[in-house]
């Protein structure tokens, strides 16, 4: 394909239609003259489907670029009068944070570590305390200096030696998940000469003190495929090989135990795991085989005392827990401790000396269940709202009572808690502050359920503000995700109370794709049964406009990643139930994206999605890819964002997705691309920074209803 031929001139052509438009809303993009030798033919199960905007895949061409920066411009000129709205939204949303704060201390190897936050600066500051809080606080890292002349800053992982006097952190100032390690000498505070790029973000100390094991991608799909070893002091043009994983729908990681003891290097695809191991104080060693690989066996490990603990799906679709000794580890060896329950999905594990405490979700809610392992007597955690997501914190010594969690529900502000496993004594060590005249009182939150069209039953999670009246004339936000069986749990959002202030609802729709109701609903809603997710979606809907929460004019819809793959595939099939939708950095662009194995998320995804190289997998993903499925039909008001260094969801999808609608559809709603020129698929880095453009998807809404204040 040669992209030379398109100009500036034809650029603006381009750009030119949408701002002359009669009505500046309904917008369209002329292909320009040479469009034979920009467009691209895609031939596949003996079908040719030509795609006429492939020319923005071109990253590296300025007139991409330019192109891109047009389409800020007139998402700014279309927004123009909401500048004012958006500028108070940002400062009411940041003015509830609490600027000077500090996260809870947790004990590890002596020191007492934690992040804190300065007034008015955009990044965390890295600290421990040696012994005891009152000691003098040594500072890790401090990110705001550190950060100073970049757009971009983000730190990944950071790791202290065993001998607690060596840090070793990384650094992506790109935002393509493209991570430099760094190693910092505590106590004299200057760095190391050793520079390691291109690697996963996280690096594991052997217990020398002076070797690394980490991660490194292919810097073209940005797969984690090599585990390398590195001495410190040398260049990592010498680094060591110690493993290299072929499988290009597996990805490589490396970490240590919760024991210290064994360094780990995990092996992962969608439905599969094999793990390697390494005693910690023979890093010169090789690592040993813990079980082969299967197709469709999932497990995962951590070890205590003289064996692993084996988190598992054998035999076992919500999975089971065994164990094996430390000397036999392969499956014929493994020993059952907790079995299988058809209700109830067993998510994780934490291990101490006198407990374990299992992450169970029953009846789609976590559960804490501790048991004790010298008397072997168990009981719950109470846990007490209808809807709320509760996770384990840091907890990283055996020998605790303690077991540290978080908590936090639609009306209760994130939490942390430490809880005596032998007392039942539970301690509120932090809430989140909310600036303000915040009442977590003047809220309230439920749990719905609505019937989807083959009659499962599908969770919603919806908060408000108290007193509002069901009569069909709320303004309502409905999410979604339902992808790799991620669960987006009903938590607390700082910034989300500025629509529930003006009366919004909100509300998560936990459709199939998740894992809320157990294994069983994430394989329901992906490969050939993907549709159901956004089957259930559209049932969400339509159950809140039937039980009289909204009205399609009052309903909005926001999906992001591939949760923006589903507003795609929804407002194609139902335009009609929305007032408008936000798809941020959206997954829409399916078969061209896995058919391109160069790029990230391809090969290693093909059992989440299909592989489109088999034609009954090819056929179904072509029925739902929302940018193949845009039709001569009227569509809600749309604002759609990306990031141009994206590396889950290249730019150009979402790019390609408006330009086609733009050419297709037959309404004179708002349609809108908003791309950040300077970050990827998480946004700004910066504290405060993400909230600016959380304020335009804000006013973008209120705009649509006449909101202006």
């Amino acid at each position: 394909m040669n992209t030379n031929n398109f100009t500036a001139s034809a650029l603006i052509c381009l750009i030119a239609v949408i701002f002359t438009s009669s009505s500046c809303k309904k917008t369209m993009i002329m292909i320009p003259p040479d469009a034979e030798k920009i467009k691209k033919e895609l031939t596949l199960h003996g079908e040719t489907r030509i795609d006429n905007y492939y020319w923005l895949n071109e990253r590296d061409n300025p007139a991409v670029l330019e192109y891109l920066k047009k389409e800020n411009a007139y998402t700014d000129y279309i927004l123009k009068d909401t500048k004012e709205l958006q500028d108070k939204l940002y400062n009411e949303i940041i003015g509830r944070i609490k600027q000077t704060d500090m996260s809870v201390p947790y004990k590890e190897n002596g020191y007492y570590y934690y992040t804190r936050y300065e007034e008015g600066k955009e990044y965390p500051v890295y600290c421990r305390k040696k012994e005891n809080l009152e000691a003098p606080e040594e500072i890790l890292l401090n990110v705001n200096d550190m950060a100073k002349g970049y757009d971009y800053y983000h730190i990944g992982g950071i790791s202290v030696s065993p001998d607690n006097r060596l840090l070793v952190f990384s650094i992506d100032t790109v935002s393509r998940r493209l991570y430099t390690l760094r190693i910092k000498n505590l106590e004299t505070g200057k760095y190391l000469p050793d520079e390691i790029s291109n690697t996963m973000g996280t690096a594991t100390w052997a217990a020398d003190n002076k070797t690394l094991f980490y991660s490194l991608k292919d810097v073209s799909t940005l797969r984690p495929c090599r585990i390398l070893r590195h001495a410190l002091g040398s260049a990592s043009e010498k680094d060591v090989v110690v493993y290299e994983e072929k499988d290009e729908t597996f990805n490589a990681y490396v970490y240590k135990t919760k024991s210290k003891e064994f360094i780990i290097i995990a092996l992962s695809s969608t439905l599969s795991n094999e793990y390697r191991y390494l005693y910690a104080n023979d890093p010169m060693g090789s690592f040993l085989l813990f079980h082969p690989r299967e197709h469709e066996l999932e497990y995962d490990i951590d070890h205590f005392e003289d064996r692993f603990y084996i988190r598992t799906n054998l035999k076992a679709k919500n999975f089971r827990l065994m164990e094996t000794p430390v000397s036999s580890t392969s499956k014929s060896s493994w020993k059952e401790v907790i079995p299988h329950r058809d209700t109830v999905l067993l998510e994780n594990f934490e291990l101490f000396r006198d407990f374990m405490v299992l992450d169970e979700r029953i009846n789609g809610l976590t559960r804490f269940r501790v048991m004790n392992m010298r008397d072997k007597t168990d009981y719950y955690i109470d846990l007490e709202e209808q809807a709320y997501t509760a996770w384990f914190s840091a907890n990283p010594e055996f020998a605790t009572d303690l077991l540290r969690f978080g908590y936090s529900s639609m009306t209760t502000p994130n939490s942390t808690y430490d809880f005596n496993m032998k007392t039942r004594e539970r301690f509120l060590l932090k809430r989140q502050e909310v600036l303000g005249d915040f009442n977590p009182e003047d809220y309230f939150a439920e749990r719905l359920f609505a019937t989807a069209s083959d009659g499962s039953t599908i969770p919603l999670s919806l908060v408000y503000k108290k007193g509002i009246k069901k009569d069909s004339n709320n303004p309502l936000v409905l999410y979604g995700y339902g992808s790799y069986g991620f669960t987006t749990d009903p938590d607390f959002s700082i910034d989300r109370l500025s629509l529930l202030d003006r009366n919004f609802i909100y509300a998560i729709a936990h459709v199939r794709g998740e894992q809320i109701m157990g294994r069983s609903w994430y394989d329901n809603g992906k490969l050939l049964k993907k549709k159901n997710t956004f089957t259930d979606f559209i049932d969400c809907a339509e159950f809140l406009i039937k039980e009289n929460y909204t009205s399609p004019d009052k309903l909005m819809a926001y999906g992001a990643s591939a949760g923006g793959l589903l507003i795609g595939a929804v407002v194609n099939m139902r335009p009609d139930l929305f007032k408008g939708v936000i798809a941020a950095v959206p997954f829409v662009d399916v078969i061209t994206t896995m058919l391109d194995e160069s790029i990230p998320l391809t090969t290693g995804e093909y059992d989440e999605w299909g592989n489109p190289n088999d034609k009954e997998y090819y056929d179904y993903m072509l029925s739902y890819s929302p940018y193949d499925n845009v039709g001569k039909k009227d569509y809600p008001n749309m604002l759609v964002t990306t990031g141009l260094h994206d590396s889950q969801v290249q730019y150009w999808e979402p790019a390609k997705w408006v330009a086609k609608l733009r050419d297709m559809k037959t309404d004179d709603n708002l349609l809108l691309l908003y791309t950040n020129m300077e970050t990827g698929h998480s946004g700004a880095s910066g504290r405060f920074e993400a909230y600016k453009e959380t304020a335009m998807e804000y006013a973008f809404l209120l705009k649509l209803l006449k909101i202006k204040d």
